[in-house]
């Protein structure tokens, strides 16, 4: 079932919108009548999420902080963004990188934290009551194999939301996470069509299952909405009941 909301009027801005949850999310705020700016690295995927539902695309690599920032002084403010961009490079932790936990870290968290911050004090110069919705995960709560850099990014990525909810809350821009477990995106489905792989992590869901992508898409666009208004600094777990232990 797919839940109604109406962003008419409001522009949106949707980082990692070349696939998977951030162009699901791009889609939907552009149906529910939001003008959008979906940021990502793949100009071909820009460009047919431009032709499907409109979107503006915007073709910026967010670990190059001088080109995310280059990106986001051209713009004005916004009423809604969503951080969605985020990569995993797995290794144990016996086998740290650090160009991997680098890698992983300015994506995850360096800019989602920029993209948080500019916008921010776009909308507040603005007098724009916002509302920024980071795409976390399950991961900042509760450890997980071979997941060291991702654990620490989305960790990093939640305590840069509750910041950005103490500053940002005085002047009515509203900050929060969704954490979600894994999301059944087209790469994930292929991931883990493995049940010998899968069979492990579905134990530790009482729901017994993995998201379907509308799953995560609803609980955002709802932390965007009216309807959470007065909800900030949250880290919403959307993950069937992973993280209760």
């Amino acid at each position: 079932m797919t839940i109604s909301f109406d962003f008419s009027g409001q522009r949106a801005l949707v980082t990692g919108a070349s696939s998977g949850i951030g162009r699901a999310v791009a889609v939907r705020l552009a149906q529910a009548g939001a003008t959008v700016t979906a940021i990502g690295r793949n100009a071909a995927a820009l460009d047919a999420l431009h032709t499907e539902a409109g979107c503006t695309p915007l073709v910026v690599d967010l670990a190059n902080a001088v080109a995310l920032e280059r990106a986001l002084a051209s713009l004005q403010a916004f009423d809604l963004v969503v951080n969605c961009a985020g990569i995993a490079l797995l290794e144990s932790a016996v086998g740290l990188q650090a160009e991997s936990f680098d890698a992983v870290m300015a994506v995850n968290a360096r800019a989602a934290a920029l993209v948080a911050s500019r916008c921010g004090k776009a909308m507040i110069a603005a007098g724009v009551r916002g509302s920024i919705v980071n795409v976390s995960s399950q991961a900042s709560l509760v450890a997980l194999d071979a997941h060291l850099c991702y654990c620490a990014s989305k960790a990093a990525m939640d305590a840069v939301t509750r910041s950005l909810c103490l500053e940002f809350g005085p002047h009515g821009v509203r900050v929060n996470s969704v954490n979600p477990t894994v999301t059944l995106t087209p790469m994930a489905e292929q991931a883990w069509a493995d049940p010998a792989k899968s069979a492990a992590a579905l134990k530790n869901i009482p729901m017994g299952r993995f998201a379907q992508v509308e799953e995560v898409v609803a609980p955002i666009l709802f932390l965007l909405s009216g309807g959470a208004s007065m909800i900030s600094g949250a880290a919403l777990p959307v993950d069937g009941g992973y993280t209760i232990v």
